[in-house]
């Protein structure tokens, strides 16, 4: 999974808390919303990083109508699970770093890694 830049991460924030299909000028007003004032991003950026993402597997867009309108293939959590995945893939002790891992993990999350663990051993 390619790594994202700051603009890239911006629009797939954007993309990730709609259920709608945007199109480029929508995510222009969107990140212009989210960004701060008087610093705006133009239509073409916004296509090129839109291209990018496409190029790498982030967004799909529609081609039946113009403008094209985007969305994310993956949620925000399965793009993390992914990220997750691939760092474990890189090292030469998975089971060292999941150690790791689990031993800064909060009392919370401990405690959510056993559920999920405990439900996936039960099915």
């Amino acid at each position: 999974m390619a790594s994202l830049g700051e603009l890239e991460r911006s629009v797939m924030e954007v993309l990730w808390t709609t259920d709608a299909d945007l199109s480029a000028n929508e995510l222009r007003d969107a990140l212009a919303l989210r960004d701060e004032p008087g610093r705006s991003v133009a239509t073409t950026t916004v296509l090129t990083v839109l291209s990018r993402l496409e190029r790498k597997g982030f967004v799909t867009r529609t081609r039946e109508v113009r403008p094209h309108r985007y969305r994310a293939l993956l949620s925000r959590e399965e793009h993390t699970a992914e990220l997750m995945h691939e760092v474990l893939d890189r090292t030469t002790d998975r089971d060292a770093a999941l150690a790791r891992f689990v031993g800064t993990a909060t009392a919370g999350e401990a405690a959510t890694l056993r559920r999920l663990l405990d439900e996936l051993a039960r099915s």
